[in-house]
């Protein structure tokens, strides 16, 4: 299962760098994460600072 960003993210762009597979992705004001990239390895989930990334 991929992970989304919440509407929570604040677009700090921690997250983006963790990424292996560069499924996070900058979109406007915040961040998404391409589902059909995501690997479901959760290395994003620790380096988000508001806890916005959660299983989809």
């Amino acid at each position: 299962m991929a992970y989304k960003i919440k509407d929570d993210c604040i677009g700090c762009g921690s997250c983006q760098g963790e990424c292996p597979v560069g499924a996070i992705v900058e979109g406007g004001a915040a961040f998404t994460i391409d589902a059909s990239q995501c690997i479901d390895c959760g290395a994003c989930t620790a380096s988000c600072p508001v806890d916005a990334i959660v299983e989809a």
